[in-house]
Formats: structure tokens, C-alpha cells, sequence
């Protein structure tokens, strides 16, 4: 049986057993109460019999007991009326219930000059004489019944749909559809539940779509070292490069992918979407010479001049691999863009790295956005070369864990800058 089925039943059953109740208390109350007014009616007639001093020639002795059934008082035959007035011998003025051998009577008596009158009936209740009572008293039930069952129904009604809604919602949200909202009614704890599910709903899109962001950033940051990875096994097998510098390469390249393995791992047990970013002093012009190293063949195949320096001392506050990460980006990135016989140059000096190439710079109402995710990608896909659109939004997010930002700018004569700040010690 369904939820909607068993409230309705338990629901309309309580009332319709309440109104069942309620007629046979009824009953037994409406029951008494006739039995009342036929003896305030005896009194009554009593009465009336006293004050005409009862039936013409009927006060002879021993006769003055009155029989009343239905209808008019009618004089009992003496036999009768001996037994009776012995039982209610020296009764005046007075009423209530006797017993005459095997028959309960009520009485009525009174004094008259004449002498004393009594009424009698049979004290039973015939079922005739409260019948039209008990009619109405069961079609009044009927009535509160069938009204108590449309209550219950809609009763049910209004519990169960929002529950019913409140499924169908669960079901989508499973399905993994996002942002599913159901409609809030009212202040009722129904409607509570129904906002907390929204909310529920809300940090449970804004969580998947933060993981998915994480997911697609560390799938991006991946490319990166296996390219290296790869680039130097081909010239290391057609012997364009020293082996120790392959090994130094591949086996920084392999560290990375550890360190982004491992981001996978901490997002898949603790839940986590974001990149674990340590604070230490750090010397920025060795960041930029293992940048400038991971990316010199892929430079030698661009035909692009690629080179690192630093200015002074180059201290910074940050995390290496995480500075290395953000370096790459931006080399990377560069390279993309920067067309045959151009140039890449990183720089480093205290508390910031600068990338600057010689490509085709961007549009001044691109700048404030280039950090954005996938701004870049649906701004220059049509026109260039680009990347998955995830690269520049993955440096904003490390140099602002870090403690520290990221700036771009056009310079002239073409090409673009752009400058990672960290802290300084």
C-alpha cells in the first residue's frame, strides 16, 4: 500500500471511528433523556388528574390507580389495582420507580380532598419510542463520516504531494541533473523540508561543479609533463640530448605527476577541490630555469627563442612545485601563441616571475578577463592557436593561494607580459 494509501486509511479511519463513537454515546444519551421526559410527562399528567380529582366515579375505594401506556390515563381493573396500591402504600405527593411482582413501574402520586391518585407505567423503553432519534442520530453519523473521508483525502493529499515532488527531485538529482529546485509553500514543516532540499541542491551543484573545475584543471596540468615526458624519451632514443639531462628532466617531469596524482588522490578521499598549496621561502630564478628547461625542445620544434634569467636575488614565498606549475602555464601558453623566429623570455626577480612573449598581445577588453576559465578559448579559438582555455585560470588560482596575484599587460610593439607576484620573505 502506498504512503498516500495508508495515511488516507489511518487518517479516515480515526474519524469514522470517532463518528461511531460519537453516535452510540449519543444514542445512549438520547436514550436516557426520553426515559426523562416520560416521566416528567407522567408527573404532568399526574398533575392534571389531581386537579379534575380524577375520572368521574372512579375515586371509589381502592380505585385510584391510573394506568398510563400511550394516550389517555385509564383506571386499572382492582386486582391489579390492590397490589399496586399496597406497593406504593402511604406515597404522596410523590414520583419515581417501584417494582409490582416480576413488572417495574414508574409512578406519579398525588394527594387530592378525595383522597390520593397514582399514575402508573411500565418504567421499560420501547425501542418505537426513541427510533426517530436513533434515525437522525445515525444519519448524522453517516454525514460526519463521509465528510471526515473527503477530509482525509485531501488531507493526504496536501502531506503526500510534496513528498511526491520531493522524490521526483531526489530521482533528477541523482540522475546527476544539476540546480533542481522544488516550489516552497508556506511556513509549515513541509516547507521547511522543501528549502532544505533547495539548499541541499544548491551546495550539492556548486560542490560538483567546483570538483568538475578541479578535475579539469589537474586533467589540463597532466598534458604538460607527459609532453615533456615524451619529448625528452624521443630525443633521448635519437641521442639529441645528453642522457643525465633527459634523466634530470624526466625524473623532475615524473615528480609533478606525482605531486598531481596525488591532488587526485586527497580530492577522492577527503573531498577536496582545490590544490594543496605549502608556504616556504623559495628562489624564484631556479623555478624559472627548470621552467625554461621543461619547455626548451618544445620552443626548438616552434622555432622560438626561449630564455631565462633573474635580476638580483629572487626570493619569493610560495610553494616550488606549485610556482613551477604556474611558470610552465605560462611558458606554455606563450610558446602557443608566439609565431616562428619570436621570442619567450622568463624573468625572475624578488617576489615575481615575469613571462613575456612576443605574439600577438590581446585585445584591451580581453586583459581583465584572461584569468577567467575558458574566457580566452571562446575569445580567440576562431582566430588562433589555443589551449583548453583552463591554463591562465589555474596560475590566478595558485598565485592566489599563494598568497600572491597575477597580472597581465600588452607591451609594445606586441606580445604580452604577464607578471606572477608571490610574497617575499
Amino acid at each position: 500500500m502506498s504512503l498516500r494509501r495508508r495515511v488516507f486509511a489511518v487518517v479516515a479511519g480515526t474519524a469514522v471511528a470517532a463518528c461511531i463513537l460519537t453516535v452510540a454515546v449519543a444514542a445512549v444519551l438520547v436514550r436516557h433523556r426520553v426515559a426523562d421526559q416520560r416521566m416528567v410527562a407522567l408527573i404532568r399528567q399526574a398533575d392534571v388528574v389531581a386537579l379534575v380529582g380524577g375520572a368521574p366515579g372512579a375515586l371509589n375505594a381502592g380505585e385510584h390507580v391510573y394506568r398510563v401506556d400511550s394516550g389517555r390515563p385509564r383506571l386499572v381493573p382492582l386486582p391489579r389495582a390492590l397490589r399496586i396500591v399496597a406497593a406504593i402504600h402511604g406515597l404522596s405527593d410523590s414520583q419515581g420507580e417501584i417494582q409490582v411482582g416480576p413488572q417495574s413501574l414508574i409512578y406519579a402520586a398525588r394527594g387530592t380532598a378525595r383522597g390520593g391518585i397514582v399514575l402508573v407505567r411500565g418504567a421499560g423503553l420501547a425501542f418505537a419510542e426513541w427510533r426517530p432519534f436513533l434515525a437522525s442520530l445515525i444519519l448524522a453519523g453517516l454525514g460526519g463520516a463521509l465528510l471526515a473521508a473527503v477530509a482525509s483525502f485531501l488531507l493526504a493529499r496536501r502531506l503526500i504531494r510534496p513528498i511526491d515532488v520531493l522524490s521526483d527531485a531526489t530521482t533528477r538529482v541523482a540522475a546527476g541533473e544539476q540546480r533542481v529546485d522544488v516550489p516552497v509553500a508556506g511556513e509549515d514543516e513541509l516547507a521547511q523540508l522543501a528549502r532544505s532540499f533547495n539548499l541541499m541542491s544548491e551546495s550539492l551543484a556548486r560542490a560538483r561543479e567546483t570538483q568538475r573545475d578541479f578535475l579539469e584543471s589537474v586533467s589540463h596540468e597532466l598534458k604538460t609533463p607527459l609532453t615533456s615526458i615524451r619529448g625528452y624519451a624521443e630525443a633521448l632514443g635519437d641521442g639529441a640530448v645528453e642522457p643525465a639531462q633527459a634523466s634530470a628532466v624526466i625524473g623532475a617531469e615524473a615528480g609533478r605527476l606525482e605531486r598531481l596524482v596525488s591532488d587526485l588522490l586527497d580530492l577522492a578521499r577527503l573531498q577536496r577541490a582545490e590544490f594543496a598549496v605549502e608556504r616556504e621561502s623559495v628562489d624564484l630564478s631556479n623555478i624559472v630555469e627548470r621552467a625554461v628547461e621543461r619547455h626548451r625542445l618544445r620552443a626548438r620544434e616552434l622555432n622560438v627563442d626561449l630564455t631565462g634569467s633573474s635580476n638580483g636575488s629572487a626570493l619569493g614565498v610560495g610553494d616550488p612545485d606549485r610556482l613551477l606549475q604556474a611558470t610552465s602555464n605560462l611558458i606554455e601558453n606563450a610558446l602557443r601563441i608566439t609565431p616562428a623566429g619570436g621570442s619567450v623570455s622568463a624573468t625572475a626577480r624578488a617576489g615575481e616571475i615575469e613571462v613575456q612573449d612576443t605574439g600577438p598581445g590581446l585585445a584591451p577588453d580581453d586583459l581583465p578577463h584572461a584569468f577567467e576559465r575558458f574566457y580566452l578559448y571562446e575569445r580567440y579559438r576562431s582566430e588562433r592557436e589555443v589551449g583548453s582555455g583552463l591554463g591562465l585560470a589555474i596560475v590566478g588560482e595558485l598565485a592566489a593561494r599563494m598568497g600572491g596575484g597575477i597580472a597581465v599587460e600588452n607591451v609594445d610593439g606586441g606580445g604580452a607580459r604577464f607578471t606572477l607576484r608571490v610574497p617575499q620573505p
